[in-house]
């Protein structure tokens, strides 16, 4: 136990740094703990390095609602949700936001954990059926966007561009440099181009208004019916395989408008952000299969008990939890910043960023994926359409079997 405890603390202190940093993934920093993870070996032995990334995994699902709020940085598993997150702050109501994401993290450990033990026990014989039916699925969903969109014409092209592009990217991948280990790298510049770069270049003038709370503005069903929602989704992209949170973003849409339902949308995403981390552990120990940079991470090793990663994760949901409540009070601080300067500096922070862990291929995929970022709004379409760049790969992958990299 006092490994797990150990590991859980390492990792809660990474996850915050990771989640409370724009751009930076957890899979970064498993990667880092991945370079270390030879002294953490012989310090503590390997139970507290897998229980080290698993608490930085989770952490991360909780504090990423800061710069995703309050700078409108797309984390990559949470691309859509920055969109009424951030508008929330512009509004003066960033706290709210956050702690409404805090919320449905919260809830998405706790409905994980109840689903665990089934995800564990009866879903592994089914799994060569349900790996086919992933892109029927997706293709379902994205029909279902664009039909309902104001503008299906360029609903439809928006997602086959994006979808190109995403598809680009990933079989170009090795093009990029490989700076950390864990994770897919290009992620950043693409989610960033797509959903970050276009908000912040467009930009607001004056400064970001004084940030008050005063109560969550959902009543108990909204709540219990985006954080049942955000569960399932997020149990889901957590055991199917090449899915990811961006693609459970993307699911999510079709039931919740993150326009006319802003806070059930950023709860529901923030439930199955989190339930995802936890239902990777069990894709991990019972398909052998790594759904994330932290799990893979963590198979490098022989596999601790089961119970220690879910431990570790637990642990950290319950730590994440208030940390994530205290850093949405940071906001307080925030008044009177000039927001096009503020702009500027998080702009030149994630091109930089970009540079220096993808390399010139990585700059070329922030440019374009910028570029069609830029057109939804001048075309009256929502940018959920630009999650093509994740859905189009993965339906790719599912029905023709072509591999995603």
């Amino acid at each position: 136990m006092e490994g797990i405890l150990i590991g859980a603390c390492i990792g809660v202190l990474l996850g915050t740094i990771s989640g409370c940093t724009p751009g930076i993934h957890a899979n970064t920093m498993a990667g880092i703990l991945l370079g270390v993870h030879p002294a953490l070996l012989i310090l503590f032995g390997p139970s507290v390095f897998a229980a080290a990334v698993t608490a930085t995994l989770v952490t991360h699902t909780f504090l990423d609602a800061v710069p995703s709020t309050f700078l409108g940085v797309p984390d990559p598993d949470t691309a859509i949700a920055v969109l009424p997150a951030h508008d929330l702050c512009l509004k003066g109501l960033g706290e709210e936001a956050v702690r409404i994401a805090a919320l449905g993290s919260a809830a998405g450990a706790a409905f994980g954990l109840v689903l665990f033990p089934l995800f564990f026990f009866l879903l592994p014989p089914f799994q060569p059926y349900l790996d086919w039916w992933i892109g029927i699925l997706l293709l379902a969903v994205a029909g279902l966007l664009v039909i309902r969109s104001e503008a299906p014409e360029w609903a439809a092209a928006i997602l086959a561009v994006s979808g190109v592009l995403g598809s680009f990217t990933m079989a170009y991948s090795h093009l990029s440099w490989q700076v950390l280990p864990g994770g897919s790298p290009l992620l950043l510049p693409l989610l960033t181009g797509l959903f970050g770069l276009p908000i912040l270049l467009k930009g607001a003038e004056g400064t970001i208004p004084e940030q008050r709370f005063t109560e969550i503005r959902m009543n108990r069903r909204e709540i219990a019916g985006s954080a049942c929602a955000g569960t399932i989704a997020g149990a889901i992209v957590g055991w199917m395989p090449g899915f990811s949170n961006a693609t459970a973003n993307a699911v999510l849409a079709s039931f919740i408008s993150y326009t006319r339902q802003g806070r059930g949308y950023i709860l529901a995403t923030s439930a199955a952000n989190t339930a995802n981390a936890f239902l990777g552990i069990a894709a991990l120990f019972a398909l052998s299969r790594a759904r994330n940079g932290a799990m893979a991470a963590v198979a490098t090793e022989a596999l601790p008990p089961v119970l220690t990663l879910v431990s570790a994760g637990a642990i950290a949901a319950v730590i994440a939890y208030p940390l994530t409540i205290l850093a949405s009070k940071g906001s307080r601080y925030l008044v009177r910043v000039n927001v096009r300067r503020l702009n500027l500096s998080v702009i030149i922070f994630l091109v930089l960023l970009t540079a220096v862990v993808t390399g010139p291929f990585g700059l070329l995929v922030l440019l374009l994926a910028t570029a069609i970022g830029s057109v939804p709004p001048l075309v009256s379409v929502q940018r959920v359409f630009c999650m093509g760049a994740i859905m189009v790969p993965i339906m790719i992958w599912s029905i023709l079997g072509m591999p995603l990299f």
